[in-house]
């Protein structure tokens, strides 16, 4: 048994069934509350005796103690969504958390430890706006992500900053989220917005990941594309500066000078080059000063729809992610886990297992 991850567990069910470690040492029958202490730090391990008094005396199912595809009590989450209720996100969050488990329980197991070490950006609540774009210009230039950034960005952040990925199909109107456990980092984007939002929402998170210690973020937050909390507008602004940097957008002078349809036509056309949508283009200008705010909030919404596109394009990527899925796979073949159980626990049916595998270019475990 893990006897940090019990410790952690029955922390989190003290608290909420709002029992103190008194409470606790009478429960189990120690003689002072330093006993409870340590099985809650892992300092001592709880007997299996002790671990079926509490299944019994605190009404939990033995797995919330044991199950390392949980989070319980550990994951901090902060979700970016449109209108939806705390019950409903706790209900993802709990899924979502599986998963998160499930990928730090096994990738050590195949060989794929996680990360040792942690990047900060060195800002705080009280930076200026200024000081994050500038975070996100010098992201750009450290990392090499070219001009068109958004090519690039999750490869940079899953292999040279180990935070996972997971493009997932959440339910409407939750956008993504960052999580933050003791070991590991993750975002999560919803695969099926536009390009140019999951690309935001992915710089976005990436923000609160590299400043989590700093300036924790909200674990619930409306999505605006301007305003909100200061942390909020800490985070769109250097978002906007790694997807839509200063010397990309210098290539295409005279902004302020064109006309209106000529203005709505060239944001259109350098928001698809960019992989961003033309909204968010059009406040990165007003933030350089390339563009007035006045011009910019006279500018028709629907023209800048979709990037001025009729038809929404663009590919959906892939269910969860290629370095997720390998993990699972290579799982699989060293028997650490079912086929059977993953498709449970990822909410897939046993038979579109193989598609996930395939989708990802992931050769397929030998038991499908």
């Amino acid at each position: 048994m893990d006897t940090h991850l019990i410790g952690v567990r029955l922390k989190a069910m003290r608290v909420e069934q709002g029992l103190s470690q008194d409470d606790l040492a009478q429960l189990f029958g120690f003689k002072d509350r330093q006993t409870v202490s340590a099985i809650e730090t892992g300092t001592r391990r709880m007997t299996a005796t002790e671990l079926m008094l509490a299944v019994e005396r605190l009404g939990a199912p033995l797995e919330y103690f044991t199950d390392p595809f949980q989070l319980v009590g550990e994951g901090r989450f902060s979700w970016r969504h449109t209108g939806v209720q705390v019950d409903q996100l706790e209900d993802y969050e709990r899924d979502a958390g599986r998963w998160i488990a499930a990928y730090r329980a096994l990738a050590p197991q195949v060989g794929r430890d996680l990360p040792l070490m942690r990047r900060a950006l060195g800002l705080t609540r009280n930076s200026r706006f200024e000081d994050a774009m500038a975070a996100g210009e010098r992201f750009v230039t450290e990392f090499n992500l070219g001009e068109v950034p958004a090519t690039g960005l999750i490869e940079v952040m899953e292999r040279e900053l180990g935070i996972l990925v997971l493009m997932v199909d959440a339910q409407q109107g939750i956008s993504g989220a960052a999580c933050r456990l003791p070991e590991l980092d993750t975002v999560i984007i919803q695969r099926r917005e536009v390009e140019g939002r999951r690309n935001f929402g992915l710089a976005h998170e990436l923000f609160h990941i590299l400043t989590w210690d700093a300036m924790p973020p909200e674990r619930s937050e409306e999505i605006r594309e301007t305003g909100g909390n200061r942390v909020e507008q800490l985070a769109n602004n250097f978002a906007a500066a790694v997807l839509m940097p200063a010397s990309t957008l210098e290539q295409t002078a005279g902004w302020a000078s064109l006309p209106g349809k000529d203005l709505i036509a060239q944001l259109n056309a350098v928001a698809d080059e960019l992989r961003v949508t033309s909204s968010a283009l059009r406040w990165r200008l007003v933030s350089l000063g390339e563009l007035k705010l006045a011009v910019a909030r006279s500018l028709p919404e629907d023209a800048l729809l979709n990037n001025g596109h009729q038809v929404v394009g663009g590919a959906t990527p892939a269910l969860f992610s290629r370095r997720f899925v390998e993990i699972l796979a290579l799982a699989i073949e060293a028997g650490y886990v079912s086929v059977r159980r993953l498709a449970a626990l990822l909410g897939l049916a046993i038979e579109d297992m193989a598609d996930l595998f395939v989708a990802n270019g992931v050769a397929r475990p030998v038991d499908l």
